[in-house]
């Protein structure tokens, strides 16, 4: 059977990391980013994102939320229809909607990754929704992704994903303020023995290192997740939080 040519657009930490692992599954695999570092040394990295896409079956858009728009416009006049487009970006419900409506008539999956791609590649669990939700399944789980579809609305995937996330980024920020105060106090040892007690010390730093490292990116979930809940009729008090902590976060960082 012939490899399913798989273009990627974004070879940052997690496209370069998904290209690889594809590329070890077999997949014909082409990639396109705006910067000119990144990925690199990927065999079929292309020049322009049209020349990335002519002739792809699958297009994965592995940018940010505020790259995705200009990923899908740049890559829509080489798409062939039927081609299935999956934005893979953590983004507002209404941006993949959008960006479903942009591709078309390529089939458009919206795709929420559930954990670190650098780490994880292509083990990362995934949700998927919208028209090419199945398309992306079935051709995702056979080159070693585990994807659950939840429904063919775009949006739908994002929605889970930015619920999600008011959890898990509120429980990294809860992790690193109780740690500073604790380190304040003189008592940062006990208190990190204490929490990974209870999350596993992997699990800690995770938590710790990842929103350290991706703070800026995280600050754009939070928000999308900020306006979900408002919409929701939620006061979204630990987003808020959770948003300016790490806005604090990425800062110091910048430093």
């Amino acid at each position: 059977m012939r490899p399913p040519v798989v273009a990627l657009l974004g070879l940052g930490e997690a496209g370069s990391r998904l290209a690889a692992d594809l590329e070890a599954a077999g997949a014909d695999v082409r990639g396109y980013d705006p910067d000119g570092e990144a990925g690199a040394d990927l065999p079929g990295r292309k020049s322009e994102p049209g020349t990335a896409v002519a002739g792809a079956e699958i297009v994965l858009s592995v940018n940010s939320g505020r790259a995705a728009l200009g990923a899908a416009t740049a890559a829509r006049p080489a798409l062939r229809p039927g081609v299935l487009y999956a934005d893979l970006n953590t983004a507002p419900p209404e941006l993949k909607r959008e960006l479903a409506a942009l591709v078309e008539p390529a089939r458009f999956a919206d795709v929420a990754l559930l954990g670190p791609v650098p780490s994880r590649g292509l083990g990362t669990p995934a949700l998927a929704s919208g028209a090419g939700a199945h398309a992306f399944a079935d051709s995702l789980r056979s080159l070693g992704m585990p994807v659950e579809v939840v429904s063919g609305t775009p949006g739908d995937a994002a929605t889970f994903k930015l619920l999600r996330s008011v959890f898990m980024k509120g429980l990294a920020a809860a992790a690193i303020e109780s740690l500073d105060a604790a380190e304040a106090a003189g008592h940062a040892e006990w208190l990190r023995g204490e929490i990974a007690g209870v999350i596993g010390q992997p699990f800690l730093d995770r938590l710790l290192e990842g929103s350290r490292r991706h703070a800026a990116r995280r600050v754009d979930e939070l928000e999308a997740a900020q306006a979900l809940l408002v919409e929701l009729g939620i006061e979204p008090r630990i987003a808020s939080a959770t948003a300016a902590l790490l806005t604090d976060l990425g800062k110091a960082r910048a430093r």
